[in-house]
């Protein structure tokens, strides 16, 4: 049974600080691209980060220059540090990941939100 959990959400102030985490257990092959999502009130889910197997990395605009994605394959984890954050960033955030099973079946899986609040 493929898992993510995620960690690292909380409150914070406007321009502060947040390192939220996702870790991948269970038995599967491999990792392929993983992702962080978001969704604030009455807004649709949208993609915050994403970064590629071999370490590529994309993110949305509002948000360039203010956090970044990095990941730990040995750990099977992906991060998303966020700086500068500002009220509009609050949100349900979400990570995501591809994931190669042993019967070579590709899946994509998410983990269960963290709330990041940004007060003003």
């Amino acid at each position: 049974q493929v898992q993510l959990v995620e960690s690292g959400g909380g409150l914070v102030q406007a321009g502060g600080s947040l390192r939220l985490s996702c870790a991948a257990s269970g038995s599967f092959f491999s990792i392929n691209d993983m992702g962080w999502y978001r969704q604030a009130p009455g807004k649709q889910r949208e993609l915050v980060a994403a970064i590629t197997s071999g370490g590529s990395t994309n993110y949305a605009d509002s948000v360039k220059g203010r956090f970044a994605i990095s990941r730990d394959n040995a750990k099977k984890t992906v991060y998303l540090q966020m700086n500068s954050l500002k009220p509009e960033d609050t949100a349900v955030y979400y990570c995501n990941a591809a994931i190669t099973l042993f019967t070579r079946w590709s899946e994509v899986y998410w983990g269960q939100g963290t709330q990041v609040t940004v007060s003003s």
